[in-house]
């Protein structure tokens, strides 16, 4: 128990767990107990990471540098391409609290243990009041030390959803303006992020030519481990493909 813990016995632990072979050790240490983190960094544990109501502490007991791996080092933005096929206009939001009022998609960070297409449809709803459904992943981008992710590397994908309402009902605390915008006229405009002006432009080539030449759509298999399962992003493989054995 850590409430036992004190550097003496903490040290005589330590060194029993080397004898015995141990090559790494994990410790949580509970906020309202947050001294014992000096006593434990006093015995050659560091800090892994720390959580709402807890800390992680690790110590390398094995050869050579730390193998242990490092915290979470990446957090991943979703937006929503939502786009009305039968008129050809696609949804954007400009933010409130923004300096540059661009037009964008809109989206927001995914929530521990949220699908990536869950994420799209729940930020679009949320801002706009637009209901939708899943249909693709469209982009990817990856950038590095970012100020909003601590300076750590931030993932954000736009997904490709489709419209099951129209009526736009957007959160004023979030969102400045709302619109249907024609596609066309997105792709062209100057009022856009980079990022959704080149995306527009995808997606105008998707919506002319056939989205199986832009989207990569998903597929759920099973795990190595059992019970569970995951989720595989990919562009579309032929049937003759898909079913070879």
């Amino acid at each position: 128990s850590l409430t036992l813990l004190t550097w003496p016995s903490l040290a005589d632990v330590v060194a029993r767990w080397r004898e015995e072979g141990h090559v790494a050790v994990w410790l949580r240490v509970p906020i309202l107990q947050s001294r014992f983190a000096a006593v434990a960094a006093a015995q050659g544990f560091a800090f892994h990471h720390a959580e709402r109501d807890s800390s992680t502490l690790t110590l390398w007991l094995g050869e050579g540098p730390s193998r242990l791996p490092g915290y979470a080092t990446h957090q991943l933005g979703v937006a929503g391409a939502v786009l009305d096929e039968s008129t050809g206009k696609v949804l954007v939001v400009q933010d409130r609290n923004k300096t540059i009022n661009a037009w964008k998609f809109p989206g927001g960070l995914s929530n521990p243990g949220e699908d990536i297409g869950d994420t799209a449809v729940r930020e679009v709803f949320e801002e706009t009041g637009i209901k939708s459904e899943f249909k693709s992943i469209l982009s990817i981008r990856q950038q590095h030390r970012h100020p909003g992710a601590f300076g750590k590397s931030d993932m954000y994908i736009i997904c490709r959803l489709e419209p099951s309402s129209f009526s736009i009902r957007f959160c004023q605390q979030e969102c400045l303006r709302c619109e249907w915008m024609d596609l066309q006229e997105l792709a062209r405009t100057k009022d856009a992020t980079p990022i959704t002006s080149n995306v527009a432009k995808l997606l105008l080539y998707g919506y002319r030519e056939g989205f199986d030449k832009i989207d990569l759509t998903m597929r759920e298999f099973p795990a190595i481990y059992t019970g569970l399962f995951y989720k595989l992003y990919h562009r579309e493989l032929p049937e003759s493909y898909r079913n070879m054995t």
